[in-house]
C-alpha cells in the first residue's frame, strides 16, 4: 500500500470521519468470495485486518491474482463509477474484518458536499491508477515472454 491511497493519508481527518460514520463492521472467513467480475458493485470495504486477493477473469484458466491487499487499503472502485461493475473479482485469503460502505450512502453524500466528494474521487482515483499498474505489471509477468523486465 502506498501514502497516496491508504484512506488514513489521502483524506483529511473531516472527510475521513465523515465517510467512517456511514461503515459498519464485517468480517469474511478465508475463501469468501467478496465480489465476482461483471455483477453490479453496490458496496465498497477498508480492510481492518487480513488479506484480499484481486483477481481477474482468464478464459480456459484460474482467475489471475492480481494483486494481494491488506490493512487499511480499499476494497473495491468500481461502486464510484458508472455502471457500477465490478471490473475484477476478490477473495479473502485469510480471515478479514473490515468496514464495509454502502455505495449509494456514500454516493449521495459525494453529491451533497462537493468538497467531500473531490476528496473520495481524488482518493478512488489514486487506487484505481495503482490497481492499474500492478495488473498491467502482474500480466506482463504471467503472460509476456520475458515478464515483466523489472518493471516498477
Amino acid at each position: 500500500m502506498t501514502s497516496a491511497t491508504a484512506m488514513t493519508t489521502a483524506l483529511s481527518t473531516e472527510h475521513r470521519d465523515r465517510l467512517m460514520g456511514l461503515a459498519r463492521e464485517v468480517s469474511f472467513d478465508a475463501g469468501t468470495r467478496l465480489f465476482e467480475e461483471g455483477r453490479h458493485a453496490d458496496r465498497f470495504w477498508i480492510i481492518r485486518t487480513g488479506t484480499v486477493a484481486l483477481d481477474l477473469h482468464v478464459p480456459g484458466r484460474r482467475p489471475a491474482v492480481i494483486e494481494s491487499i491488506g490493512r487499511g487499503e480499499l476494497v473495491g472502485w468500481s461502486w464510484h463509477f458508472p455502471p457500477f461493475t465490478w471490473h475484477l473479482g476478490a477473495e479473502a485469503m485469510s480471515p478479514v474484518r473490515a468496514w464495509e460502505f454502502d455505495a449509494e450512502a456514500v454516493r449521495a453524500v459525494c453529491a451533497e458536499n462537493p468538497e467531500f466528494g473531490r476528496a473520495i474521487a481524488v482518493w478512488v482515483g489514486r487506487v484505481v491508477a495503482q490497481r492499474l499498474h500492478a495488473s498491467r505489471v502482474r500480466l506482463l509477468d504471467l503472460y509476456a515472454p520475458y515478464g515483466s523486465g523489472g518493471l516498477t
